[in-house]
């Protein structure tokens, strides 16, 4: 168990939390939440003895191992991949490393002999003499093959060395697990692979994530940074989302009688304790939410962008037709024999194992890069309306926010400068921040200004290459909205789990030697072994 006491923290008069008083108990797993900047990661690494609190303490319990999931990237590059994994338990790879240079001793003592004889009882005591089989079966399954195992982490590409780091902090089955982002950088997969992981743990997660899915899968309980609290809410992050939401509408109900509220929050926990029972979600299996007590049910102060997406005009039955695209970049080919016809009202999520193709695909669409092959043609209605994974080119001027969107504006009524802030507004800019520098955005802001750019688009066929990147939990709830109540044809690609199999109505992956064309939802898609077995083979 690991306790927080009566802590705070403040930099200067900004008071991130205050008073916070919560327990962390074995066989649960946290799952932190709050708006960019509220302090997750902060909190985490108070936790972790990272960062100083103002006031107050964090206590383990004695004899307890915390492991944590590393943020840089470089500081094992001198180490070999498998004893960076092993060095995720401290303890015993100190122990492996005097052993080593005892045993290596050209005058061997008698003291030398007997410090390792206890050097070695604490070793068999670690199961130590499992320790490499058990970090190599991780280094397996998080899919880093065994031919670098035994190379140096400098080595590696970012990416791989995102999963040994995740490799070291799952080793060794620590009392207290803490991950900051763990999905980042990961495929379906492998994040399917670490949420069955963590189901079967059967100590104490502690959480940062913008995956909804992955916190529904996994979330026992939710740590809710909000109001400069932290609190624990029973559930997911879905129950928590709704049930918040439920309780903002009730609040704002005055005229609804206080039985009838109760009555209200009531059904609603039965109903989803009834759903989550019949699911894999780890919130049914360790702790019934028919025993929460309503009062813990509180609205949020969060504040969710207004993302809605209309169409000039609706499109015709033609939309978009694609003609053996082939396309290699630097001897590499990213897609061939390409072909599909693009339906009205279709919603394709598009997947790969290589990002670089599916941004590659968008970009060819949009007239950005050229084909080696294949033709596509638009219908005559359709006006596309387009959001890239890299958005810099955008955002080089050094004009206020207003300025920028007012570029985008049709008619005179957009370009005025109530109606542009208004407008801003609803997309959490509001006041002074609308007259912000377009220049010195954060990655999260700037997404949310091309959103704001697509919806003064006004198309009809949405292209979206990523585009819950840098977003935050709130604006990605309200994109997954945006996206299923738009009545037009969308193809985006992204790795939010959620999003894709509640807007996508249709499944197409692009592979180097062909593709794969399904209508059915993603979650569908990737439950069914035909298709799997087929997948496999046009990546081979």
């Amino acid at each position: 168990m690991i306790s927080v006491n009566n802590l705070s923290l403040q930099f200067g008069k900004r008071v991130l939390f205050d008073d916070v008083n919560l327990k962390f108990v074995n066989g649960n797993c946290y799952g932190v939440i709050g708006a960019n900047g509220s302090g997750k990661s902060t909190f985490l690494k108070i936790l972790t003895g990272e960062q100083e609190p103002t006031t107050g303490s964090v206590i383990l319990e004695p004899g307890k191992r915390m492991a944590v999931l590393k943020q840089d990237h470089f500081e094992f590059d001198e180490i070999d991949v498998l004893n960076t994994v092993i060095m995720g338990h401290n303890r015993l790879y100190e122990i492996m490393s005097e052993k080593e240079s005892l045993y290596a001793k050209p005058d061997f003592s008698e003291s030398d002999g007997m410090r390792t004889a206890e050097l070695e009882s604490e070793f068999a005591d670690l199961e130590g003499w499992n320790a490499e089989t058990d970090a190599a079966s991780l280094l397996s399954s998080l899919g880093i093959d065994e031919s670098k195992h035994h190379v140096k982490m400098k080595d590696l590409s970012n990416d791989l060395k995102v999963r040994v780091l995740l490799a070291q902090s799952l080793f060794g089955n620590p009392d207290i697990l803490v991950l900051d982002e763990p999905t980042n950088d990961l495929d379906l997969k492998t994040i399917s692979w670490l949420e069955d992981f963590l189901l079967d743990f059967k100590n104490t997660v502690i959480v940062v994530s913008h995956d909804r899915h992955f916190l529904d899968t996994v979330c026992t309980n939710i740590c809710d940074i909000d109001f400069s609290k932290i609190n624990l809410f029973t559930g997911n992050y879905t129950f928590w989302y709704q049930s918040s939401q439920l309780a903002a509408r009730q609040r704002a109900d005055k005229n609804k009688k206080a039985e009838e509220k109760k009555k209200e929050l009531m059904d609603f926990i039965s109903r989803f304790s009834a759903n989550a029972a019949k699911s894999k979600q780890a919130t049914s299996r360790r702790k019934m939410l028919s025993n929460l007590d309503i009062e813990e049910i509180k609205p949020s102060s969060r504040k969710y962008p207004g993302i809605t997406f209309n169409q000039e005009r609706e499109a015709g039955n033609q939309i978009l037709n694609i003609d053996g695209f082939n396309k290699t970049i630097d001897g590499v080919q990213l897609f061939g024999n390409l072909s599909f016809v693009v339906n009205k009202g279709d919603k394709i999520a598009f997947i790969s194992k290589s990002s670089i193709a599916l941004t590659s695909f968008f970009q060819v669409l949009m007239g950005k890069e050229g084909l080696d092959q294949g033709e596509f043609t638009y219908g005559t209605t359709i006006k596309t309306s387009y959001l890239p994974n890299d958005n810099h080119i955008y955002f080089q001027e050094k004009i206020p926010l207003v300025d920028w969107l007012r570029k985008y504006a049709k008619s005179e009524e957009e370009k005025e400068e109530v109606y542009l802030r208004t407008f801003l507004g609803r997309m959490l800019f509001t006041g002074e921040e609308a007259m912000k520098n377009a220049n010195v955005l954060s990655g999260g802001e700037k997404v949310r200004c091309m959103l704001s750019k697509m919806m003064f688009a006004k198309g009809n066929l949405l292209i979206m290459d990523e585009p819950t990147n840098h977003l935050d939990l709130e604006s990605i709830t309200s994109l997954n909205n945006g996206m299923k109540e738009f009545s037009g044809t969308i193809l985006f690609t992204s790795h939010d789990h959620q999003l894709v199999n509640t807007v996508a109505n249709r499944i197409i992956e692009i592979t180097p030697n062909g593709f794969i064309d399904k209508m059915m939802s993603y979650d569908d898609y990737l439950k069914d072994d035909k298709i799997m077995k087929l997948r496999e083979g046009l990546y081979n």
